[in-house]
C-alpha cells in the first residue's frame, strides 16, 4: 500500500475513535413512559441527551408499537402518557 493510503486509514481511524469516545462523554437522561392508545398499552425507556428529547423518543417508540400508517401514529403521538419517569 502506498504511505498516502495508511495516512487516509489512519486519519478514518481517528475520526471514528473520537465518535465512539464522544458517545461516551454524553450526559444521558432515561426516560420511561407508558402509553394506551388504540385499547392497547406499551411502556418504553429511552435514553437522551435533554430531557425533552428523551421523553419525545419514548413516545416516539411506544406509539410505534401502538399505530399503523401515519393518522393513528400522529393521533397517539399527541396521547398523554399515562406514566413517565424520568431520571439523569
Amino acid at each position: 500500500m502506498k504511505w498516502t493510503s495508511w495516512v487516509t486509514l489512519l486519519g478514518l481511524g481517528v475520526i471514528a475513535g473520537a465518535v465512539v469516545w464522544s458517545s461516551f462523554l454524553i450526559d444521558r437522561v432515561r426516560c420511561e413512559v407508558c402509553l394506551e392508545f388504540a385499547g392497547q398499552r406499551a411502556c418504553r425507556a429511552v435514553d437522551g441527551p435533554t430531557l425533552e428529547e428523551a421523553r419525545r423518543a419514548a413516545i416516539t417508540n411506544a406509539c410505534a408499537l401502538l399505530a399503523s400508517g401515519v393518522t393513528q401514529t400522529l393521533a397517539c403521538e399527541r396521547t398523554p402518557p399515562q406514566s413517565i419517569d424520568c431520571s439523569p
